[in-house]
């Protein structure tokens, strides 16, 4: 990614691929919290495959950041956090799918979520806003470049700082 285009090249389809993502999400979210009680979910839920290719895109997108400047975001608090709300986020759509989607997807449109859901969607919605700002973040956040001489003991030596 040392060419000149291409980090903005890569920079562009991650935030397309967060416009799919999270535009799908918090629609599903929202309708989970009761907005749009009108629509059936299946209608919202009909979005989902969007948010899986937005996902893909910025997995895809991440991992040629992370490759190109390692010691950017392995050592950034802000890194960190982000990925700790994505796998957060991951469980809770895991849960969510495992213990109460088949209630939520036979609901007649006007009905409201159950509990679970609703706390299931605003879990989601909490999560990937998190993940926005903390993406953000690392932007203007830049940690120490760490050179330690160990090969095995670099991540804990920078760590320890």
């Amino acid at each position: 990614m040392q060419m000149t285009w291409t980090w903005p090249i890569v920079e562009s389809l991650h935030f397309l691929g967060l416009t799919l993502l999270f535009g799908s999400i918090a629609a599903w979210d929202l309708r989970l919290l009761g907005v749009g009680r009108g629509v059936p979910i299946t209608a919202f839920h009909r979005l989902i495959p969007f948010a899986v290719v937005g996902f893909a895109v910025n997995v895809t997108s991440g991992i040629g950041f992370l490759m190109a400047a390692p010691d950017q975001y392995i050592y950034n608090p802000a890194f960190h956090v982000k990925m700790l709300l994505v796998a957060l986020a991951g469980l809770n759509v895991l849960v969510f799918y495992l213990t109460i989607f088949r209630r939520v997807r036979d609901l007649p449109p006007a009905s409201p979520s159950p509990l679970r859901a609703r706390m299931s969607g605003a879990v989601s919605l909490v999560c990937w806003m998190g993940v926005i700002v903390c993406g953000r973040m690392i932007t203007f956040y830049r940690p120490f470049p760490c050179r330690s001489g160990e090969p095995l003991g670099f991540l804990a030596d920078c760590i320890m700082r």
